[in-house]
């Protein structure tokens, strides 16, 4: 399904995710189908990869770039899963929470080229206003 700008947090999503994602933030606390990011031109999502099998198995690399998270990744990532708890009592949600710093190192930044050169370009020239 397309997203254009919504938050969502899901804890598992089937074949096509994100596909076509134009704008937007997606958490994904689980298994992810295949072709995952397939025509994705903007937002960014953060899926639990544990088992390393979503860079080369599942996700579909054509138009996005994988990172690891930094540290304002981090504090996103932390605010979106806890306010999945906080609405949804996810038992998966409170074991994530209750430990996160060990579930960082298993998520994956799901970013498009297009869209991070963007973002990049857009910092530069705030940073020249400023100046």
């Amino acid at each position: 399904v397309r997203n254009s700008g919504a938050v969502a947090v899901v804890e598992g999503v089937g074949d096509h995710g994100c596909e076509y994602m134009t704008g937007g933030t997606v958490v994904v606390l689980g298994e992810t189908g295949r072709n995952f990011a397939a025509g994705m031109s903007g937002g960014i999502a953060y899926v639990y990869d544990p088992n390393g099998r979503f860079n080369d198995e599942r996700c579909n690399r054509s138009m996005v770039e994988l990172e690891q998270l930094n540290e304002d990744d981090e504090i996103v990532l932390y605010e979106l899963v806890s306010n999945h708890l906080k609405y949804t009592k996810s038992p998966l949600a409170n074991r994530m929470i209750s430990a996160f710093q060990e579930w960082l190192p298993h998520f994956v930044k799901v970013i498009p080229t297009d869209y991070k050169r963007a973002l990049q370009q857009q910092k530069k020239e705030q940073i020249i206003q400023v100046v």
